[in-house]
């Protein structure tokens, strides 16, 4: 048994390090794809013509093929294998030279991890292909938000929505009508500090896509969750603000994003379970 799911996590892992190799497309085209809709959209409106979208006008997750930004070298496939090209192209491009960044095999062993564990813990069943995509559109969410200070629509809400199902199909250890309360709660909660604090400050101190993810968190750990995700989440925060305070480290305006430490929390809950992070701060 033990070695079975030991094999089990390794075909996990190995499946993480594609998928990541792709959820690197998905963090660095879906803004640009965004702001690219906002463009189309405003002209719309504005009764401007806008680009068509075939040939070289086409920008999606697919096409245009991946290529470097620098010198616009079109990567082969022997140069887009999860981490293995990264080491052998010693981190820069083939073409120029230019220096590869080391977050993409870090999002490619990052995916292969958490895909691993969530094979480890449930094998090849539906649940684990569940907690699979979970892991996926948080991490994507985490590096978006950290970047750009965006929580699409297109990942949050489907996020929200799957693990209402999954709690509906008894994919996940939460009862419906809890998941569909957590949900509720989440996005209530986020959404009265937001408007408390605009009303005592004229601010606003975070976005309508942290209200969306707590919710999606709370459909999928449940109401009673949202406390224990709430901390940790805030703790992840403080340490890391501090840590880039005295590092000098923080951006213009002094503004950090709250997603990724929302997005932290819920794989602190993945891997340990809610009631872990109580007990690990003490409560």
């Amino acid at each position: 048994m033990q070695q079975l799911m030991w094999i089990d996590a390794a075909l996990g892992g190995i499946l993480g390090l594609i998928v990541g190799s792709f959820l690197n497309v998905v963090i660095h085209r879906m803004p640009k794809m965004l702001e690219r809709q906002w463009a189309q959209e405003y002209a719309d409106l504005q009764g401007q013509e806008t680009p068509g979208e075939d040939g070289a006008g086409t920008y999606n997750l697919l096409r245009p093929a991946s290529a470097c930004p620098k010198c616009a070298h079109k990567i082969r496939w022997y140069e887009n294998i999860p981490v293995l090209s990264y080491l052998f192209l010693r981190g820069r491009c083939s073409g120029c030279g230019t220096a590869i960044s080391l977050r993409y095999p870090l999002v490619e062993l990052a995916t292969g991890a958490l895909f691993a564990f969530c094979l480890w813990q449930y094998g090849w069943t539906v649940q684990a292909l569940a907690w699979c995509g979970f892991s996926a559109a948080l991490l994507v969410l985490a590096l978006i938000d950290w970047d750009t200070t965006l929580l699409p629509d297109d990942i949050t809400l489907p996020l929200l929505w799957a693990g209402l199902v999954c709690a509906a199909l008894g994919w996940t250890p939460v009862p419906l009508v809890a998941s569909l309360w957590g949900a509720v709660a989440g996005y209530l909660f986020l959404w009265c500090i937001f408007w408390a604090f605009k009303l005592l400050t004229g601010k606003e101190g975070m976005g309508y896509g942290d209200f969306k993810l707590l919710a999606a968190l709370g459909a999928w750990f449940g109401w009673q969750a949202l406390v224990p995700i709430i901390l940790a989440s805030s703790v992840i925060g403080a340490i890391i603000g501090v840590g880039m305070k005295f590092s000098s480290n923080l951006r213009e305006g002094g503004y950090i994003p709250f997603g990724p430490f929302l997005a932290g929390a819920g794989f602190v809950a993945m891997v340990f379970g809610p009631n872990a992070i109580l007990h690990f701060i003490g409560l």
